[in-house]
């Protein structure tokens, strides 16, 4: 029995990066001697198992025969026979099909560390096109190795395109697209993902409502890039840079879906997409399982984002019923998510990436002033309904008078 450091471990240890996880190939074993051996089985679809004192993932060197659509149709082989070169060739990138053995010896049979050093995504063999997931995987690679410069090796994007036009990536499965995009929102340049997608053609099949907004004109006015896709996708690099959080990152990426339904009568201005936007945003959510807590932030985006960019312009009962409909008062938390999604939005245009945002700071002077209005600050005998009321006023005027001063300091 051998082992060998395989994947992203390796690749990661070339290009000097934190090695997110490690994983193992054993050639020249079974199943059962590794039972013996004390892992744990965790493989359902092929033999996986933990190492029992370091918990890493421990996989039969296998190979893979295609039998049926989608990446489920495979038959697979973990013999004791199957080399470690049979089993690199299987893997969908040079870069992911290298190995250290236990001396730290660099086996590459695919040239994977010259792509490295071309900074090149490239296929291991035809065999990828077998696998419609590999598409979201090679996307999410390049948005991950975007900081590097990486690039998708022309003919891996025509194989993709390929795989798009002959039906395969039809077989993609909502669970595995959604747990593709999750990762791939995640990463530093999340745009990159949608951009690779949408050049090999799978963005229409995948997400067909984002590939939509793309050829939809904006008012120059106001976006300078006047391409809705483009816009949509400059806003979501804005939110990379600002948070970490994956829901955000969401939100800003499906805030104007509705613009996409537009009455062409009525381009390039978008009067009423906010509802149409929720309209699509709850198919969108339907298809994909995304999470709760994702979709409602979401949601309150696509609604209010327009009132957010007028806060200087609203009455300070409007701005009341604002905090309320999006429940920043019990959820402050997910108020500063909010807030930042509409900042990316607002900043994610040609020529205006780094203008402030004096909106968010506002909102949050807002919403401290009307947190700090209790029921227990009120005196009388109202109850009920006639209580709450008398705490929405309070906080009404809580808020003008924060708004006033505010007014008065932004003045020249």
């Amino acid at each position: 029995m051998k082992v060998f450091e395989v994947g992203g471990a390796v690749r990661d240890k070339l290009l000097e990066c934190p090695v997110r996880e490690r994983d193992w190939v054993v050639v020249g074993s079974s199943g059962e001697e590794l039972l013996r051996a004390g892992y744990k089985p965790v493989g359902k679809d092929f033999p996986v198992f933990l190492h029992p004192e370091t918990g890493e993932e421990y996989a039969l060197a296998r190979t893979e025969r295609k039998v049926g659509p989608g990446y489920h149709g495979f038959d697979f082989n973990t013999s004791a026979e199957v080399t470690l070169e049979e089993d690199l060739l299987r893997r969908d990138l040079t870069i992911n099909a290298m190995a250290f053995d236990s001396d730290g010896t660099l086996i590459d049979p695919h040239g994977g560390l010259r792509d490295l050093k071309d900074r090149l995504l490239r296929h291991v063999s035809d065999a990828f096109g077998e696998d419609p997931l590999r598409i979201l995987r090679v996307a999410r690679f390049a948005a991950r190795f975007q900081e590097f410069d990486f690039k998708v090796a022309p003919q891996t994007m025509e194989l993709m395109h390929g795989m798009v036009t002959s039906g395969e990536a039809n077989e993609l499965k909502p669970d595995r697209v959604w747990q593709e995009t999750g990762k791939a929102l995640a990463e530093r340049n999340p745009e990159v993902y949608f951009e690779v997608l949408r050049g090999c053609g799978a963005l229409k099949v995948v997400f067909p409502e984002i590939d939509a907004l793309f050829g939809v004109p904006q008012p120059a006015k106001w976006h300078p890039e006047i391409d809705t896709g483009v816009h949509t996708l400059m806003a979501l690099q804005i939110a990379a840079g600002l948070t970490e959080s994956v829901a955000v990152r969401f939100a800003v990426l499906t805030h104007d879906l509705g613009k996409a339904e537009t009455p062409k009568e009525i381009l390039p201005k978008h009067r009423g997409h906010e509802e149409r936007s929720v309209k699509i945003l709850a198919s969108f959510c339907s298809r994909l399982p995304v999470p709760r807590r994702y979709r409602e932030l979401a949601v309150a985006v696509a609604r209010h984002h327009g009132s957010v960019h007028r806060t200087h312009e609203l009455r300070p009962s409007t701005v009341g019923r604002l905090i309320e409909a999006v429940d920043a008062v019990r959820r402050p938390e997910r108020f500063e998510e909010f807030l930042l999604a509409c900042e990316a939005d607002a900043r994610g245009r040609a020529g205006l990436e780094n203008q402030p945002y004096p909106q968010a700071n506002s909102l949050r002077a807002a919403l401290n002033a009307a947190r700090n209005v209790q029921i227990e600050d009120l005196q009388g005998t109202a109850k009920g309904a006639e209580l709450g009321e008398q705490l929405k006023e309070r906080r009404i005027q809580a808020i003008r008078e924060v708004l006033l001063k505010i007014s008065a300091d932004r003045r020249p």
